[in-house]
Parts: structure tokens; sequence; C-alpha cells
């Protein structure tokens, strides 16, 4: 399979923290990919490193055979962030051909909607949404670019379990149409839904490895207990 996302030996000071040390991982493409681990763990440094908008970066970061950052990369990698990006006094559909418009990507205003099912409300202003519902619009504007890569952090953040099932299963089937997605959580349970784990803690790497494999390596069913035997383990 090959490689949507290669770091190697990344390390980033924010002021006197170390908020990643030292990090080598890789995310295949197609996959869905969860980045997990504790609140304040370097998760949301990570990604922005990866997208390219972290300072203090070292090590070697290629995302799509291209290095981090790298302008041609803005059409091909989508990045929904934990704080909202998208404007409340406007219409689901308006803030969807708002960003369609700045990459000239207006063909695409409908499969987006679709894709995050947000048709019925695609005259409704954001501010009217549920949080769920408001989630789905930011993915969907990264979406209308028809981006390779997805990058999402902690996107199912307080949802009610039924949205978050729901979330992930779209997740899915994007992973299915080819996009590869990069999701991070504190949740371990959410690691059910990935194909690989990246399991960070205190800005370093615990472990890069598949949900079944961590499992083994453990002995322990429930992923949360296994997580934390797993840090016993490194300790």
């Amino acid at each position: 399979m090959s490689t949507a996302i290669q770091c190697e030996n990344v390390e980033v000071q924010r002021g006197k923290v170390k908020a990643v040390a030292d990090l080598s991982v890789t995310v295949p493409q197609g996959s869905v990919t969860g980045l997990l681990g504790p609140s304040g763990c370097g998760k949301t440094t990570l990604m922005r490193a990866i997208v390219g908008t972290q300072k203090n970066v070292k090590g070697r970061i290629d995302v799509l055979d291209r290095p981090a950052g790298a302008s041609s990369l803005r059409w091909e990698v989508g990045y929904v962030t934990q704080a909202s990006s998208i404007y409340s006094d406007l219409t689901v559909e308006q803030n969807i051909r708002y960003f369609a418009q700045i990459y000239d990507a207006e063909e695409w205003i409908e499969d987006a909607i679709a894709s995050v099912d947000l048709d019925g409300r695609r005259d409704h202003l954001v501010d009217d949404l549920s949080g769920g519902q408001q989630k789905r619009v930011s993915i969907a504007c990264a979406l209308v670019t028809r981006p390779r890569l997805l990058i999402l952090d902690e996107p199912t953040t307080g949802l009610d379990p039924v949205l978050r099932a729901d979330l992930w299963a779209r997740f899915r089937q994007l992973a299915e149409s080819g996009v590869t997605l990069l999701v991070s959580s504190h949740v371990m349970d959410e690691a059910e839904h990935c194909d690989d784990l990246i399991l960070m803690r205190d800005g370093a790497l615990v472990a890069q490895l598949t949900p079944s494999a961590l499992r083994e390596r453990t002995g322990e069913t429930n992923l949360e207990k296994a997580f934390l035997a797993l840090i016993e383990e490194s300790a």
C-alpha cells in the first residue's frame, strides 16, 4: 500500500515544551488512521506540522510525496480543526459555496452536501444547527475541494454516541472511495473504527499498530485498557 504521510524524526518545540519528540510514523493511502492519546499529548501539533502550519518543526514530513506545506498540496489536503471554521450567519450551502469558489470547485458543491447528509438543511443558517450538524458543515467545506487526504482534529468531541457512530460510518465511506483520513481523538473506543493507530503520550510515539495487534500485544480486549497496558509496558 502506498504512503500518504511519512514522518521521520519529527520534533516540535513550543516554548519550553517539546510538543512532539523524535516521532516517526507513516499513514497508508486509502485508510482511516487514528491519532489517539490524552489531551495535550501533541496530536494537534503533529497535525499542524503535517498540514504545514506549525512553526519550529524539525525532521522530515512528506505528504503525498511532497514536503509538508507545499503550495501544490492546498488543493489535495483538507483540514478540519477543532475550532469552527464556518460562518454562523450563512446557510449550509452558502458556507460550502464560499469555500468552493475559493478553490474553483463549484461543481462539487452538491456532492459535498450529500456526503454529510445535509441536503435537507442546505438553506438553514449554521447558527440554527446542532453541534453535530455544524461539524458536518465543516467537513463538507473541506470535502468540496475533493481532497486526497483529509485531516480531522477531534471531529467527534462533544457529540452524542449516535452522531459519533454516523460520522465514523461516513469516514469509512470516504476511505473506501480512496480518500486517506487521519483522525485524532482522545476517546480510545473510537480506535475500533480505524485501520491503523498512532498512539501518543507526552509528545512521543507509544506505538503504531492496528487495533487487533494492540489487543494481541497487551492481552486486553478493551482498547482503553489495552492502551493503558501499553503505557505501563513502555514505562
